[in-house]
């Protein structure tokens, strides 16, 4: 079967309702409108009122009513519609959700899950940022990140069963995208070497990472959309005669760091792609950890790739400029390669 990341969210978010009565949906326009990109869609007139519930445009208020719904026994699956706004609720997630369980003695538990697109699809500044980061700071919140309607299916489905909050990051570009064999605008049909999502139910552990193209000459660990680039990059790149293998960590909290390091131990080389900011970036924290714990099997620097330390532009030039692509990725492989460490 064939579809979507949209749609594999939207059929996950329907058979973990129809399992579980204490699972329930909320965010701005997820009823009739099926939310920000249709992965709400149709919800409403299966479940009802009374667990697909519109809310107003008050990103706090959606994270504190899902944290007090949390409290009580219930499973709150809450949309914010740009990854950006999440901002807005920081106090409720970070002071409060995150740290609840330990506060308490282990004695409260927070399953909740904020679902978000994130990335920058020539909007404004403030509905373009990629925001892992941010999260991966704070002990308490995991962080999800697929990047194939197989991974997103999986991933949703230990999400929602987690008994702790859990950030979950969707690219906007990605939801139209397919596997295997689709093309979109986005993926240009370079998911046609992933596994497509299954009918049945499954779950993917958090802290597994998914070898996506296996090589010999260097790692490459990328997130959500730029998985993708890499992809195309190290197509191009084999025709070189270079053999690179792409990783896709899945989540970022938890991290898998032993595939991450096995793999370096293997090629010696590393570059990072990431959509976000380059400073105290996961391009940064990956490039650390093998630093620390690799630093032997390394040949070559550490290459990272990611978005400049602007905020994103508004203007197409000007955010293609910021932003990382597969010539870069090329570029950066390629330095790894050839230059050495002194």
């Amino acid at each position: 079967m064939y579809e979507s990341i949209a749609y594999a969210l939207n059929r996950t978010l329907a058979d973990e309702m129809r399992r579980d009565p204490k699972v329930f949906i909320l965010g701005e326009d997820v009823g009739a409108f099926g939310g920000g990109y249709q992965i709400t869609k149709d919800l409403l007139r299966e479940f009802g009122p009374a667990r697909v519930r519109n809310t107003p445009i008050s990103e706090i208020g959606i994270i504190g009513v899902s944290i007090g719904a949390a409290l009580t026994g219930l499973r709150p699956v809450a949309e914010i519609q740009f990854a950006d706004f999440i901002f807005c609720g920081m106090d409720q997630l970070v002071n409060q959700a995150a740290k609840f369980h330990l506060m308490s003695g282990g004695q409260v538990k927070v399953p909740i899950v904020i679902r978000a697109p994130q990335g920058a699809t020539g909007r404004a500044a403030q509905h373009s940022q990629s925001v892992e980061a941010f999260f991966m700071h704070v002990p308490g919140i995991k962080v999800a990140m697929p990047s194939t309607p197989y991974d997103a299916r999986g991933l949703l489905f230990t999400a929602i069963r987690d008994n702790n909050p859990v950030l979950f990051l969707e690219h906007k570009l990605l939801y139209g995208s397919t596997s295997p064999g689709g093309k979109s605008k986005s993926a240009t049909g370079y998911l046609k070497t992933l596994t497509p999502a299954p009918e049945e139910e499954y779950t993917i552990p958090f802290g597994v990472a998914d070898v996506k193209r296996e090589g010999k000459d260097v790692t490459v660990v990328a997130t959500l959309f730029m998985l993708h680039l890499a992809l195309k990059a190290a197509q191009v790149l084999s025709e070189e005669g270079i053999s690179v293998e792409v990783i896709d960590p899945r989540t970022v909290v938890p991290l898998d760091k032993d595939t991450i390091f096995s793999s370096v131990r293997k090629t010696g080389r590393l570059v990072v792609v990431s959509e976000d900011a380059t400073t105290c970036g996961f391009a940064s924290e990956v490039a650390a950890l093998v630093a620390q714990d690799c630093f032997e099997a390394l040949k070559t620097p550490i290459q990272r790739v990611c978005a400049l330390d602007v905020p994103i532009p508004f203007a197409p030039e000007a955010e293609k400029f910021v932003l990382p692509d597969e010539r870069k990725i090329i570029a950066a492989v390629k330095k790894a390669v050839s230059c050495s460490r002194q």
